[in-house]
Parts: structure tokens; C-alpha cells; sequence
């Protein structure tokens, strides 16, 4: 077995568990102790607003996780990988034991602000005809965060590619995949919920399935939006409901090595959505992102002494992407 399970005494309580949770909230985490703490106690505040049951999946932290968890949330189910199993997968084991009429999938690193739960059930409630939907969610310091996106395709993943998103940065026709020019003050819908935090209805998983588990890491909102609309269900960007997000919980203590399964799963993504004459162009599109910003890191390195370290470690990232694109795919294409 790759996985055990953790019960605490609530989980044999009936009295506890005989009435069907509103939200089932599934946390995958990997090595972020303090983030994850900090999003429980978050969830907790707003448990008497809906009922609510709260699965943790860690993946084999190494960093007190699990011990903590134990200690501080008795009410927490907690799973406990012996392997990091990456997100996707992990998250699916997380579903499998899920009890809601809703799932929320919400990242380690994220604090779930006052109503934000609530808010998005009740929408959901009232809108039957939505499969996946997602709040607004902040930077630490409140500033609006991304979280929406456009499908990828040649031309908006070409836009940044060449910085015509920083030139244009309010144009929608300009503006790439990430919406930069959208002002998250509406309820819209979209192609893509950001998976840092998603509900989905549960039923809808009978028609569209699980998280692709080929995803290890990156890429499977993505997949999994995608999968939702040829459903024939919404996926909608909802604001009345706020989460922060820190961004990097896992990923900021290895970030050559986040920044290469990032590339890995586009690739895998475009390989899985799209014709091979396709997948090659973007490919080429890839390797001319990368290759103009080792280009001017290179110019940037004599220049600005004092950020040599970020400079270096983002050429790294940029050289090793290459490298990857290059090795990886002549023999597939």
C-alpha cells in the first residue's frame, strides 16, 4: 500500500458523521507545515456556516505536517502517502473518501476568508447548470491575485512569449492566457478556475471524472476545466467569496524544480488536447519564451550586481527548460 489512513475517535462517532457534510474540503500538502495550520485554523472559523468535513492528504512531508495536524485538528481526516504522490493524484484519494454534496479543493497555502464557503454553496444552490466554480482570491497584501485563464492557445500563449502582455497589458486581444486585463469585480464565466481553490458539484464527476493523475503536478485545472465544458457544465469566477493566497507553500523550496514540472505538464496538456502540427508550433513557441529570457538575463547579469543570485537562478530555470524541450520531445516529434 502506498497510503494509510489516519482516523481520529470523532471518525467512529456517528453522531458526528450521520447527516451529509455540505462541503467536503480536500488539502493536499507537501512540506508546508506553517501554511497548512494557518488554513485550517481558516477553515474552522467558518465551519458553523455550512457543514463542513475537512480531508487532509499530505505527501509525505518531512516537516512536522502530519504530527501537527494530529495534534491541533482531531476533526481533520487525515491520509498520509508514503510517497509524494503529486497533486493530482493525491487529491483524487482525497475525493474518493469525500462525503459532500459539494468538493473543495483548496491548496495548502491558502486562508479561506469570512463567508467564503457559505457564500459559494449558496450560489451553486441557486445555479444548478454550474459544475466548477472559484472565488476571488488576493495576494497577502489584498491586491487581486490571478486566477482565471483563457484555454492555452498559439496566440495567447505567443503574446507573452514576445512581451506583448507587458506592452498591452489592459488589451483582452493581447493580453495572453492569464486575463490579465479582466478586473475580478463581476461574476463571469471562464474557461479556467485556477486550482489553488475550486468547488465542483459532486455529481458532475459521474460525466467528467477525476483529476487526470498523468498530471503530477501543474496543468490538471487546466485539464480538468476543459473536461467540465465539453460536459456541457459551467465553470464560473465568482467574487463574492474571497481566499488568500500565498502562492509557493511547496513550491518556493524548490523552485528549479516546480518551474521544470510546470513546463512538463503544458507540454503534456497541448500533447493531450491538441494535433501534433499544433503541439510543434507550440513547442516553438516555448523554446523562443525561454530563449529571449536566458537572452536577457545574460544582459542583465553585469548590470544589476545585487541580483545576481534571482538573475542566476532564473537563467537556471530558463537554460534547463530548454534543455528539456529539446531532449524530450526529438524523439516524439
Amino acid at each position: 500500500m502506498t497510503e494509510s489512513f489516519t482516523h481520529h475517535p470523532a471518525d467512529k462517532d456517528s453522531s458526528v458523521c450521520s447527516d451529509q457534510p455540505d462541503v467536503s474540503v480536500v488539502i493536499v500538502s507537501w512540506n508546508a507545515r506553517a501554511f497548512l495550520l494557518e488554513c485550517l485554523r481558516s477553515i474552522r472559523a467558518f465551519s458553523g456556516e455550512v457543514k463542513v468535513e475537512i480531508i487532509v492528504v499530505d505527501n509525505a512531508s518531512q516537516d512536522g505536517s502530519v504530527e501537527a495536524v494530529e495534534t491541533q485538528f482531531r476533526e481533520v481526516r487525515l491520509i498520509r502517502n508514503s510517497e509524494n504522490m503529486g497533486f493530482a493524484k493525491a487529491n483524487n484519494i482525497g475525493i474518493s473518501l469525500a462525503t459532500g454534496r459539494y468538493l473543495c479543493l483548496i491548496n495548502s497555502d491558502v486562508k479561506v476568508l469570512n463567508g467564503c464557503v457559505k457564500n459559494l454553496c449558496e450560489y451553486m444552490d441557486a445555479h444548478p447548470e454550474i459544475g466548477l466554480i472559484g472565488p476571488k482570491i488576493l495576494n497577502p497584501d489584498l491586491t487581486i491575485q490571478s486566477s482565471c485563464r483563457h484555454f492555452p492557445s498559439l496566440w495567447n500563449n505567443f503574446c507573452p512569449a514576445v512581451g506583448l502582455d507587458k506592452v498591452f497589458p489592459r488589451s483582452r486581444f493581447f493580453g495572453g492566457e492569464h486575463m490579465f486585463y479582466f478586473p475580478y469585480d463581476r461574476i463571469a464565466r471562464v474557461d479556467v478556475i485556477v486550482g489553488c481553490f475550486m468547488m465542483v458539484r459532486r455529481q458532475v464527476l459521474d460525466s467528467v471524472g477525476l483529476l487526470d493523475e498523468r498530471f503530477f503536478i501543474y496543468a490538471e485545472d487546466i485539464d480538468w476545466c476543459k473536461r467540465f465544458w465539453k460536459a456541457g457544465w459551467q465553470v464560473m469566477f465568482f467574487p463574492e467569496a474571497r481566499a488568500i493566497h500565498h502562492r509557493g507553500g511547496s513550491s518556493s523550496k524548490a523552485p528549479l524544480r516546480f518551474a521544470l514540472e510546470q513546463g512538463k505538464a503544458i507540454q503534456q496538456y497541448w500533447k493531450k488536447h491538441h494535433p501534433l502540427g499544433l503541439y510543434i508550433l507550440h513547442l516553438l513557441i516555448s523554446l523562443l519564451h525561454h530563449s529571449l529570457r536566458l537572452k536577457a538575463n545574460l544582459l542583465l547579469y553585469p548590470l544589476l550586481p545585487r541580483k545576481r543570485d534571482l538573475i542566476s537562478s532564473q537563467m537556471r530555470q530558463h537554460f534547463n527548460a530548454m534543455l528539456y524541450l529539446l531532449v524530450n520531445n526529438t524523439k516524439n516529434v
